[in-house]
């Protein structure tokens, strides 16, 4: 039994980080954090064609917002090229490896004869037991030797015992003519060399684990506990894609969804404790085993997303959401707030959050406090503010003068005011909501009369009646 638990996440940086790779970087956050021990990131930039610095980037980024940290350095799988090699050259010595000198024609040729003789074109090499004094002076790969039967058995912990029979695997190449390692070769030297004990990964990985394995064996090295998860799918029961929606982790946060309630829902996404659908991440760590882990594709559902986000904006902590907030602006390039505004939101927070789903709603029902004199008043909003409701704005104003600025007092003023003219608060609602916030639809007018202050309350009542 390993005395700790090692995970990683290993994305490869040739574009944003996707919403099914956000979901494997929380598995294995979870599983790690949850027993005390280590998540590392590493960064398969091997295909250097495809590798920007940017697409990195996005993915470091990503994580950072979901609150995915990681423990040590970044390791950079291109940088590790002279330790792949220096594996491949060991197990060379070994006997568990052997140079080909097949070329790229002859290794063709194979294989049309066989698909002409209907035979698997499956490649194995005439070199693969050739006495080394035939060797020619010619370029050459260094190719794993296969078994050549039995069968392969992955243990893996969520799809059971997969068995692979072993003339299904070929002598793949782990170093190129050129002397450079194939990215299979880089994985398992990688995992192993980081001391990865649990390799949480898509499914879509699963047959890789049998060719990865016959490293491992070759190397006398410990396979890791193999965790196979399944993909992501649409509603429409297909593989997640951009036909669906978003895909990328930040694309989430520039749509205002907010990190907590993300982690919860991707949670849920393939895995479940009980029937509990809203969590805390010290829950979810504490929770969390690949045992309840799915073999079924698990359903993407927007609707389940923003509930749970609701949830999670509702119990959130006041500064940590404002802050949250002014991530979300920098993040869809809308205005950052100034200090006014940013305190202001803050303060109103109280009687915003329990109500909002995510966080562009969130600003939207804290306009009033964003928002400054002369307030503008949308349509619906304007219609309150007649001639008759200006007159009573006016008529109202002296009693807030000197009243207590209390929801209990300000209660008692305007139901007093209401009742002195025969009618309801509720008729006073309209005016006050459209002079407060210049919207028909607002938080309770008694509490952004309380975060506005009794000066600004006074300001735009006044504004308002002439």
């Amino acid at each position: 039994m390993c005395s700790e638990i090692v995970t990683r996440f290993a994305p490869s940086p040739t574009g944003f980080l996707h919403i099914g790779g956000a979901r494997t970087a929380l598995f294995n956050w979870l599983y790690a954090r949850g027993r005390g021990g280590k998540f590392l990131l590493r960064i398969e930039d091997t295909d250097r064609a495809r590798y920007t610095p940017e697409a990195t980037a996005a993915i470091l980024q990503g994580l950072a917002w979901l609150g995915l940290d990681h423990d040590g350095e970044v390791v950079s799988q291109h940088e590790m090229a002279p330790r792949h090699a220096e594996v491949a050259h060991e197990l060379l010595a070994k006997g568990a490896a052997f140079k080909c000198f097949a070329t790229q024609d002859e290794i063709e040729a194979f294989r049309e004869t066989a698909r002409a003789e209907g035979k698997s074109t499956l490649y194995r090499s005439p070199w693969r037991n050739a006495d080394t004094s035939t060797h020619p002076d010619a370029p050459f790969v260094i190719r794993i030797k296969a078994p050549d039967a039995g069968k392969t058995v992955i243990r893996d912990t969520v799809q059971g015992d997969v068995t692979i029979d072993n003339a299904q695997l070929d002598d793949m190449i782990l170093l190129r003519s050129d002397g450079s390692p194939v990215y299979m070769l880089a994985v398992v030297v990688d995992d192993h060399d980081m001391g990865v004990t649990h390799v949480i990964r898509g499914d879509d990985h699963l047959n890789n684990a049998a060719r990865q394995m016959m490293i491992y064996h070759g190397m006398g090295w410990n396979v890791p506990v193999w965790s196979h998860i399944p993909l992501i799918h649409g509603d429409d029961g297909k593989k997640l894609s951009k036909r669906h929606g978003a895909l990328g982790a930040q694309e989430y946060q520039a749509m205002g969804y907010p990190a907590a309630g993300m982690r919860n829902y991707l949670a849920r996404l393939g895995w479940s404790h009980g029937d509990d659908e809203f969590f805390s991440d010290e829950q979810a760590k504490e929770w969390f085993d690949i045992d309840a882990i799915r073999k079924s594709p698990a359903q993407f559902d927007l609707k389940k997303l923003e509930n749970i986000c609701g949830q999670h904006i509702a119990v959130a902590d006041d500064a940590a959401l404002r802050h949250e907030v002014e991530g979300y602006l920098a993040a869809a390039r809308l205005p950052a707030l100034s200090d006014a505004q940013s305190s202001g939101l803050e303060r109103a927070l109280y009687c915003l959050k329990e109500r909002a789903k995510t966080l562009p709603e969130l600003v939207e029902k804290g306009h009033f406090i964003l928002t400054s004199r002369p307030i503008e008043c949308d349509e619906k909003a304007a219609k309150n503010l007649d001639t008759v409701s200006r007159s009573i704005l006016g008529e109202l104003t002296p009693h807030l003068q000197d009243a207590s600025w209390d929801k209990e007092t300000l209660e008692e003023v305007l139901n007093g005011f209401a009742a002195a003219r025969d009618t309801k608060f509720g008729k006073l609602a309209g005016p006050l909501r459209a002079a407060l916030a210049g919207r028909a639809v607002t938080p309770s007018v008694f509490d952004m009369m309380l975060v506005l202050g009794r000066d600004e309350t006074l300001a735009r009542l006044t504004d308002a009646a002439t």
